[in-house]
């Protein structure tokens, strides 16, 4: 049963304050929540998790990611439960709501929850092997947290006629295609509704409007690259994230982070 914690002070911008697997899971009560972001995932068995006084069921393979102080409990219903785990730390931890769209919850299922259940046992490996190796550690943590924007729109409302018609074609071609120079406009007639309508139906299930989803989404991919590509100059990774000028760019990234893309790469580096 390996579970690892952070033992220094993170200057990483993104990190995990612990790690573990294989965990045999014992009951839990957390009425004031947890003080970071946290993801339970079922490896063995299965258990049953009460979020906000609603209980759901976690089999084999699906999982959970809660936000700070969300009241929560869990417990097994199986015969033996086993789990695996993340708790997130770093810098700039804070800006984990935005990426996320300011979701409480995030369920994760069976076909996803493989891959994060990989990316966990490497992460566990680095730990054993690697200690020191914190910038590995920061691009994992990173690359995790873009499974979870990708199950943000995994929820009920995924069902609904209106989502699945307007908004997640919309979403699929933001997704592949954010490099463009797409606006919204653009994106309402592929669907062919008005911008106005649109924008509505995205704040209706995602929160936000299509122009806010399209910016923060440009804006994790130019985070991943300030992290993994630390010589590329901030003007590509401008325009590989689809902003026409660096300026645009550089303005947009300090109004949703706080900070610069420079600062933000410095902050990155060990």
């Amino acid at each position: 049963m390996p579970i690892y914690f952070k033992n220094t002070v993170a200057k990483e911008p993104f990190t995990f304050d612990s790690v573990g697997n294989m965990w045999d899971q014992e009951l839990v009560i957390r009425s004031s929540g947890y003080s970071g972001y946290h993801y339970l995932q079922t490896e063995t068995g299965c258990g049953q998790i009460e979020i906000l006084g609603k209980n759901y069921v976690l089999n084999e393979g699906e999982g959970v990611l809660i936000a700070p102080f969300v009241s929560h409990s869990y417990k097994k219903i199986s015969e033996k439960w086993t789990t695996c785990f993340i708790t997130f730390a770093g810098s700039m931890e804070n800006n984990i709501d935005s990426i996320l769209e300011n979701r409480k919850i995030i369920f994760i299922k069976q076909e996803q929850g493989t891959r994060i259940a990989e990316i966990i046992s490497d992460i566990i490996i680095k730990y054993k092997n690697s200690p020191a190796a914190t910038k590995a550690l920061s691009v994992e943590c990173y690359r995790l947290l873009m499974e979870f924007v990708e199950g943000i729109y995994t929820d009920d409302f995924a069902e609904n006629p209106l989502y699945v018609k307007y908004v997640a074609p919309v979403i699929k071609e933001i997704q592949t295609a954010y490099a463009s120079h797409l606006t919204v406009q653009e994106l309402s007639s592929k669907v062919y509704v008005t911008p106005q309508y649109l924008s509505r139906l995205f704040r209706r299930f995602i929160g936000c409007s299509v122009y806010e989803y399209l910016t923060n989404y440009r804006i994790s991919k130019a985070k991943e690259l300030l992290q993994t590509k630390t010589r590329m100059e901030i003007q590509t990774i401008s325009e590989l994230v689809g902003f026409e000028e660096p300026s645009h760019f550089i303005a947009m990234f300090k109004k949703q982070t706080g900070i610069t893309p420079f600062q933000f790469r410095k902050t990155s580096s060990i």
